[in-house]
């Protein structure tokens, strides 16, 4: 397929470098005012362009990774240049229907949620489409299942999605820079701590998709009787581990809100 992205921000160039590294026969073209931080990007076959109508016609996924007050502005530069186009939105706020009222009917309107780590082909994307568009909207889950997951959500969930699976990067970040920073204190290098900290993330969210089980299940495994491992976990938990996690996501989610 040929794929245009249009916005090459942080998030718009992590989906083309995935697309690029861990898709095969799919050609990317990215758009962006200002290439000069995107042009990294042609190493690996990625067309980049400050135009974004650039073999627009030629695209048979047209994604939008910009900033909703550009939205209108966009739509207006591009649409007169395309027909029956598949358009995945990763806009955040702009509903399936809004999106399609502006674009027309002559053309699918799909909604997404990546994150970054889809350079890494390891990104929870979750997507939500109309059932009338539910063909051209398969293209879409495709392509993202190829850099990582693709959840089919309802949309109503999509406020929650951005805060599960985008801004819990983050969360997921400042764990593992808590446990670097407590290898620290016992006794590593920050080098060595961060290595065997983010290694062991990698491992046990691994062993969840792989084996598709609850958490407790497999924290079961590493956890005896009096050992070191419930100590720290009662540790925490006192000191609300879970439950400021809990709090975090649903005023996240709160914000989103408004």
């Amino acid at each position: 397929m040929n794929v245009h992205i249009i916005g090459g921000g942080n998030l718009g160039a992590s989906i083309a470098i995935g697309i690029a590294k861990f898709t095969e026969g799919n050609q990317v073209t990215v758009t962006r005012r200002n290439t000069k931080s995107i042009l990294h990007l042609e190493q690996l076959g990625v067309t980049v362009s400050t135009d974004n109508k650039h073999n627009i016609q030629d695209a048979d996924i047209i994604i939008l990774t910009i900033k909703p007050y550009q939205v209108d502005t966009v739509l207006a530069e591009i649409l007169p240049a395309i027909t029956n186009k598949t358009i995945a939105s990763a806009v955040s706020g702009l509903s399936i229907e809004n999106l399609q009222n502006k674009i027309g009917a002559t053309h699918q309107a799909v909604r997404i949620m990546p994150n970054i780590a889809s350079q890494f082909g390891a990104s929870a994307t979750c997507i939500a489409f109309q059932e009338s568009n539910k063909e051209a909207a398969q293209k879409v889950v495709t392509l993202f299942e190829g850099l990582g997951t693709a959840p089919i959500i309802d949309e109503k969930l999509m406020d929650a999605a951005t805060v599960l699976a985008a801004s819990g990067t983050a969360f997921a970040l400042r764990y593992i820079r808590a446990s670097m920073q407590a290898g620290i204190e016992i006794g590593f290098d920050w080098q060595t701590a961060l290595a065997i900290s983010a290694q062991t993330v990698k491992g046990a969210a691994e062993m969840l998709l792989e084996e598709k089980t609850h958490p407790e299940q497999l924290i079961d495994r590493v956890t005896t009787p009096q050992g070191c491992t419930i100590a720290g976990l009662n540790e925490m938990e006192l000191h609300g581990f879970s439950s400021s996690l809990i709090r975090g996501i649903k005023t996240s989610l709160k914000q989103i809100k408004g």
